[in-house]
């Protein structure tokens, strides 16, 4: 029988089976069979024509002169808003769907959309050592466009899709972040379209009020259309070590010890039991022992967090080289471990040298399909959240976590938290180093109820003057959000450029309370 005859009986006998079990019950109880025959070959398409627009867009250098153009469609959008009555909020017009974020946004069905087609990288300036982009710019998308240049920016966060004004309008991090702070802290000026049309440019020194309230504000002081970020120089490798420890005072202070030390170009985390983790430390170089690289990137290679478990499991140090754009999306394949819940034998020798090549499905196509029925499954039985606290509050930390909900691994890493204006700053004077505990999985805890369970969680992360990331699920109400954030500057420009009858409050778009 040939292969194409032998393909279309397969997939005959998967679309009686689907038939028989039902849609839905395959889709909740089976999800691999749907991401693994669809989604995954569909993601691919998504990439080829994305990474073609971008070579085009290249070839052709039309991004800086369409760019003005594309500007001036956004204000005529939000003109032709204000002429109408300015009768309802006003919103982005990407699609939910299409963010990172797994929360589904229903605002974008009642507000006023405004179409923002930004996506390509306008300029980079070497002698400043800046590059300027849109907003809807990946990561994975300007790392490939710098790193033939000889540049990085400080701040690489980890997932290939997150966008440039996702990661300023929410946040940002890497393992990086002790040294660099937080993706807002690497960029340099912001330019934005009010709310009566007009283009603003911000930085530090240029309407600097507006410059440190638009982190965090979720898109609720205007829209972004442009940002400039700082550039450093990037080199071939970075030179991993890998120190497994065990006892929980012992991994906070190896973390901590080594998050100080500014010689460490990155510092992370994996924490697999309450007693077990792997520091990682790493540094920049362009030099390498051939025998120690570690091209982990590949698509035949076992997933990130797997393949640094076994210095754990083995009980011994480690020293390699990864190359550096795979060390930046070192946990882009298996969306840090969240695949392992969707396709359990994606790890496997045989799946990842067949079909690794597909890996991973795009965030935003399982958000596309995976219906009401999944969407509340996950909700009350997955964990989603980035809390960041700071550093000194860590063993207090992972022991609430582990408490109140029990998800492994858990992500450490660092990030220094300068004493700026804005929503999210430091108790004290000083800078102080913080870090982000991130939880990504199925709670082990006996009677988990995600409301309850996150409400205990943020209630704590408020006293320790910590923050919750806000592309998660918030339960919040309004006085314990603003008790979190420092609402102060954001509410006094809100009411300054008369953004009240234009966006909502960041709360009202984002806290779950709010929005039902």
């Amino acid at each position: 029988m040939s292969p194409v005859w032998s393909l279309g009986a397969g997939l005959l006998l998967l679309l009686l089976w689907v038939r028989h079990r039902g849609l839905e019950a395959v889709l909740v109880h089976h999800r691999w069979v749907f991401v693994c025959f669809f989604l995954m070959p569909l993601s691919i398409l998504f990439d080829v024509y994305y990474q073609l627009r971008a070579w085009a867009v290249w070839r052709l250098h039309s991004a800086p002169r369409q760019h003005a153009q594309r500007v001036r469609h956004i204000q005529a959008q939000v003109r032709e808003w204000k002429n109408e009555g300015s009768k309802r909020y006003m919103c982005t017009g990407r699609p939910g769907w299409l963010t990172v974020s797994l929360r589904v946004g229903k605002y974008k069905k009642i507000h006023k959309n405004i179409m923002i087609n930004l996506m390509d990288v306008l300029e980079v300036d070497s002698e400043r050592q800046v590059v300027r982009v849109e907003p809807l710019v990946t990561m994975g998308q300007l790392t490939a466009h710098l790193n033939p240049m000889g540049w990085t920016i400080p701040v690489v966060p980890e997932l290939d899709d997150l966008t440039v004004g996702g990661l300023i309008m929410g946040t940002g991090i890497e393992s990086s972040s002790h040294i660099y702070g937080l993706f807002q802290h690497t960029c340099t000026a912001y330019e934005l379209v009010l709310a009566d049309g007009s283009l603003v440019r911000c930085s530090p020194t240029e309407n600097s009020d507006l410059f440190y309230a638009v982190p965090w504000s979720c898109g609720t002081l205007g829209f972004l259309v442009a940002a400039e970020i700082k550039m450093i120089p990037a080199k071939k490798y970075v030179k991993i070590h890998y120190e497994p420890v065990r006892g929980l005072q012992k991994i906070c202070d190896k973390f901590v010890e080594e998050s100080k030390k500014k010689e460490n170009s990155f510092v992370e985390g994996l924490v697999y039991s309450l007693e077990e983790a792997v520091i990682m430390t790493g540094v920049l170089t362009d030099e390498a022992e051939q025998s120690k690289i570690n091209r982990i990137g590949n698509y035949y290679k076992p997933w990130f967090f797997k393949h640094v478990e076994k210095y754990l499991k083995a009980d011994r140090t480690g020293i390699e080289y990864i190359p550096s754009r795979q060390y930046y999306h070192r946990h882009t394949r298996s969306i840090f471990w969240e695949l392992q819940d969707i396709i359990p034998f994606g790890n496997n020798p045989v799946f990842r040298y067949l079909f690794g090549w597909m890996v991973p499905p795009k965030i935003s196509l399982l958000k596309l399909t995976q219906g009401e029925a999944i969407r509340k499954l996950y909700e009350q039985h997955h964990v989603v959240q980035d809390m960041l606290v700071p550093v000194k509050t860590l063993e207090k930390s992972i022991q609430t976590f582990h408490v109140d909900l029990n998800v492994y691994p858990l992500w450490l890493c660092p990030f220094i938290l300068p004493n700026n204006p804005g929503m999210v700053h430091p108790k004290g004077d000083e800078a102080e180093l913080y870090v982000d505990i991130g939880a990504y999985g199925e709670p082990k805890r006996k009677q988990f109820e995600a409301r309850a369970s996150m409400r205990q969680m943020e209630k704590f992360v408020r006293s320790v003057h910590g923050f919750q990331m806000l592309y998660a699920d918030c339960y919040m109400t309004r006085e314990e959000f603003w008790d979190m954030f420092d609402g102060s500057l954001y509410h006094k420009l809100r009411e300054q450029m008369n953004c009240k009858d234009a966006f909502p409050e960041v709360y009202d778009k984002i806290c779950k309370a709010a929005r039902h």
